[in-house]
């Protein structure tokens, strides 16, 4: 008979929670459980979900994700579930009692309570290898927490305070990585900019650049998630210098109104904002940026809207994301701000910053035919090739469709292959290529 226990894993949210994910697989041993398939048409004897409590969405999304599966749990088919994450974390005293049918409840800022009621004794919290499937690409989590106080955001009560990952942990980690065919490493944090001052006692996004860019096999650094505030100018450098180091930089601004920037608690200006912008761009020629904005904040009149707009045709970022503020309980905000701006208002404001956005990239991207780009083989689909240059991010940015009419090689054995192209085409968020000689 067969005694292992078959486990399935949801994940929802953020790439963060991702690299939980595998962290925690990563320690359950193959003699003891068997992994179920993705779709989850098999019944299973554990379901682990990981949950996502940031916005109101997200919340939504994860808890309609927990009834469906204690339905599924009432009707035989999963012997039990477990919940940890973000939500689960935020609102550890209500759930319990709104959901008896969940069998136990963890948080998100430490691993090994799940391991331990699975029965290992592995320490996931401290684990460098992870559990997933095969890709080009991964995600590094280079710390946790964040030690910042927008008024909006409920990340830190969530997370906890900043806590950077040693150096010398990363490149282990982003070494067995590499192992296992990884070629790019996508660095993500609350707040990357933040890196190093908890260990080090100065920020050393820099100096670990450095470090990952010594890993054989890496590739490609890519930098998510930087806060302007206190950026790491000599990041610029190597982004400029090093290779390795793609001429991309997520830097979420949020606003360009001082009067709203303020109300948000960034402490930085409109002014410095621009300025950050226009150094970025002077130091790192050819750079790509990706940013968000939210739109309705508390204080956010016409006027604050508009000169968002007029920021966004004068700085006109290659990627933006875009969310209507959404009040969050046990946020500053919340309790000192009143979310006086009709959703509807706040649509039109989302619909409208969109709507120029998407003619901005148009524009940016149909700028890019007849370029040639050094691109990575994401995978493939329906007779193309799923490629990304340095200037795409898997998952939120657009992609290079590249033919593969003529080819002697099997596509599919080109996954994972850096490859030179020529744009042939473009829309407002996807590229077409072709295969250089």
């Amino acid at each position: 008979m067969n005694s292992k226990r078959r486990i399935r894993v949801i994940t929802l949210g953020c790439s963060k929670n991702d690299v939980d994910t595998e962290h925690l697989l990563s320690c359950l041993p193959d003699s003891d459980f068997e992994f179920s398939r993705e779709d989850g048409s098999e019944a299973v004897d554990v379901l682990l979900i990981n949950t996502c409590g940031f916005i109101g969405d997200a919340k939504q999304e994860s808890i309609d994700c927990i009834l469906a599966n204690v339905e599924r749990k009432q009707r035989g088919l999963i012997g039990k579930i477990a919940i940890f994450g973000c939500l689960s974390q935020r609102y550890a005293a209500e759930l319990p009692a709104l959901i008896p049918e969940v069998d136990a409840w963890f948080g998100a800022r430490k691993l090994n309570p799940v391991l331990r009621y699975l029965g290992v004794s592995g320490d996931a919290d401290a684990s460098t290898a992870r559990r997933m499937l095969p890709s080009p690409y991964a995600y590094l989590k280079i710390s946790e927490g964040c030690n910042r106080r927008c008024s909006y955001c409920a990340i830190p009560s969530i997370r906890g305070r900043h806590r950077s990952v040693p150096v010398e942990t990363l490149v282990e980690e982003a070494t067995g990585l590499a192992a296992g065919g990884v070629k790019e490493l996508l660095l993500i944090a609350q707040d990357s900019t933040w890196y190093g001052l908890d260990l080090y006692g100065k920020r050393e996004l820099g100096r670990l650049l450095d470090a990952l860019s010594e890993v054989e096999g890496i590739e490609r650094l890519r930098i998510h998630y930087s806060h302007p505030d206190g950026f790491p100018v000599d990041v610029l450098e190597r982004m400029a210098t090093n290779p390795k180091v793609c001429r991309y930089l997520d830097i979420p601004l949020q606003h360009i109104s001082d009067k709203v920037l303020r109300a948000m608690h960034r402490h930085v200006s409109g002014n410095w904002t621009r300025e950050l912008v226009q150094r970025l761009r002077r130091e790192v020629p050819g750079v790509a940026l990706r940013t968000t904005m939210i739109v309705g904040h508390p204080g956010e009149g016409e006027a604050e809207f508009e000169e968002l707009l007029d920021f966004l045709r004068e700085a006109r970022f290659e990627r933006l994301g875009a969310f209507a503020y959404s009040e969050e309980e046990g946020t500053w905000g919340a309790s000192h701000l009143p979310d006086s701006i009709a959703p509807e208002e706040k649509q039109r404001r989302l619909d409208a910053l969109m709507s120029l956005q998407r003619s901005i990239s148009r524009e940016i991207n149909e700028a890019r035919i007849g370029t040639t780009a050094r691109v990575l083989v994401d995978g493939y689909s329906d007779g193309l090739l799923v490629c990304r240059s340095e200037f795409e991010s898997p998952e939120v940015d657009g992609e290079i469709l590249v033919g593969t009419e003529g080819l002697a090689a099997d596509p599919a054995t080109l996954i994972g292959s850096f490859l030179d192209v020529r744009i042939t085409a473009a829309d407002e968020y996807d590229l077409s290529g072709q295969i250089l000689a």
